[in-house]
C-alpha cells in the first residue's frame, strides 16, 4: 500500500519533470524557428532564393519540431494528473471502506453515541470525496 503509493508519487514527478523538459525544448524550437525565418528574410533580401529556401525549410522543420515538444509534454502532463486522481480516489475509498466497516461494528452493538460519531465520521470523508471528485 504504502511502497505503491510512494511509486506512484515518484512516477507522477518524473512525468511533470519530463513535461517541463519538453516545454522547453519546444520553446527553444520556436527560438531556432524564428532566428530561421530572419535568415529568409536576409536571404531574399540578398536575393539567394536557395539559401532562402533551406533556411525556410529549417525554419519549418523546427516549428513542427516544437510542436511536437508541446505534443508530448501535454500527454505527460495529462498521465500524470489522471494517476494522481486514481491515488487519490484509492486513498478515499480505503477510508469509506474503513468507515463502512466501523459502522457495522457499531450497528451490532447498537451503541448510539458510537453509530452517532462514526456517522459523522463517514459524512464528511464522503464530503471530501465529493469536494475531490469536484475538483477532477
Amino acid at each position: 500500500g504504502q511502497d505503491t503509493s510512494a511509486m506512484i508519487q515518484e512516477q507522477c514527478f518524473q512525468l511533470r519533470f519530463q513535461s517541463k523538459q519538453m516545454e522547453r525544448q519546444q520553446k527553444k524550437c520556436e527560438k531556432e524557428a524564428k532566428k530561421n525565418k530572419a535568415k529568409v528574410k536576409k536571404a531574399l533580401e540578398a536575393g539567394n532564393l536557395d539559401v532562402a529556401r533551406v533556411y525556410a525549410e529549417n525554419a519549418i522543420r523546427k516549428h513542427n519540431e516544437g510542436i511536437s515538444y508541446l505534443k508530448l509534454s501535454a500527454r505527460m502532463d495529462a498521465i500524470a494528473s489522471r494517476m494522481q486522481s486514481a491515488q487519490q480516489i484509492k486513498q478515499v475509498s480505503k477510508q469509506l471502506e474503513g468507515a463502512s466497516q466501523a459502522m457495522g461494528i457499531a450497528m451490532k452493538s447498537m451503541d448510539l453515541e458510537k453509530l452517532a460519531g462514526v456517522m459523522d465520521k463517514f459524512e464528511s470523508e464522503f464530503g471530501e470525496l465529493d469536494i475531490r471528485t469536484k475538483v477532477m
